[in-house]
């Protein structure tokens, strides 16, 4: 895209060039698969949380 090491690792708040470099080799495709991965997980996690409390709350209810 034109951008030069320093401007992107400026730009993505990272001290070093180092970190940018661990990262730079991904594409936006790549990164929002990963985030939407992601987010599946917590979903799944927060349904599960959800559905405990509910049981446990209808046992107590009992």
């Amino acid at each position: 895209m034109g951008w030069e090491l320093h401007a992107i690792a400026t730009f993505a708040g990272h001290r070093s060039t180092e970190s940018t470099l661990t990262y730079i080799h991904l594409s936006g495709r790549d990164l929002a698969e990963k985030l939407n991965r992601g987010m599946q997980q917590i979903h799944s996690w927060r349904v599960d949380m959800l559905t405990r409390a509910s049981q446990t709350a209808g046992t107590v209810a009992q």
